[in-house]
């Protein structure tokens, strides 16, 4: 059947199931240039991924090599190539679509995936956009607004208000203190948090997690996901439990303290 009834009363269609997908993770830069080229009614390709095999080595899995060239940036100074990491081991996933309409399919099964990096020619200059969106994300936009009747009439109580609350101390409620655990954190922007990570580890080199979670007001969880990308931890040593960056991100860092 190319129908499964779904459990909210419609219908998902099941006939690409078993369609292999790849799955990518892409820098934001990336990730904008692709959206504004499926926005445009521009047909050529939008990147090209180029695969390395070793002939003498076949069927070693590490000899594959895998790197995207972009087809065209908005800017001439974006990174055009890059690394593809390719991963075998995560958790089945498959791909799902929705239409206007409400019409649910399976697009596919995920396959491979991969993480996606500017080479080593290109990391200073991508360094350098993500010190840059750091640097404009630090500034906030504050607005101040003249309050014409500055003689405090609308905060005064209104006829009938008066009495209903008590003066009692009796009657006071002592508000419970919340617990740093049990408040709700936002997420950010994924993109904007890294680049806020690579801030705090200009400033120093080793974070604990606890620490992090204070400096960034982040859950803890989506803190992990983030740290697992873009540093390692040390197990045992003078900074056990502590973060650092991976060699790849600490040479834009250092870069941007020669800078200053």
């Amino acid at each position: 059947m190319d129908e499964e009834q779904g459990s909210s009363g419609g219908h998902l269609e099941t006939g690409r199931a078993d369609k292999s997908v790849w799955l990518m993770k892409c820098p934001p830069l990336v990730s904008r240039s692709f959206q504004n080229h499926a926005s445009s009614s521009d047909s050529h390709p939008v990147a090209k991924v180029v695969l390395s095999l070793d002939p003498l080595r076949p069927d070693d899995p590490s000899s594959l090599q895998f790197t995207m060239e972009m087809a065209a940036t908005e800017t001439s100074h974006v990174p055009r190539s890059y690394s593809l990491n390719m991963f075998k081991d995560f958790v089945p996933m498959s791909v799902f679509s929705e239409t206007n309409q409400g019409r649910v399919a399976m697009e596919g099964k995920v396959e491979h995936k991969f993480d996606m990096k500017p080479h080593q020619e290109n990391i200073e200059e991508y360094g350098r956009l993500c010190r840059e969106r750091t640097n404009k994300s630090m500034v906030k936009n504050r607005q101040i607004q003249v309050i014409d009747n500055d003689r405090g009439v609308h905060m005064r109580p209104m006829p009938g208000m008066v009495g209903l609350i008590s003066s009692n101390s009796k009657d006071k409620r002592k508000t419970a203190p919340v617990k740093q655990s049990d408040v709700k954190r936002t997420r950010r922007d994924r993109g904007e948090l890294e680049d806020i990570m690579f801030k705090l580890f200009e400033r120093q080199p080793n974070w604990a997690l606890k620490q992090l979670v204070q400096e960034t007001d982040q859950p803890a969880q989506f803190l992990k996901e983030i740290l697992n990308e873009l540093c390692v931890y040390n197990k045992r040593g003078t900074n056990q439990g502590t973060y650092e960056l991976k060699p790849e991100y600490k040479k834009s860092v250092e870069d941007t303290g020669a800078d200053q």
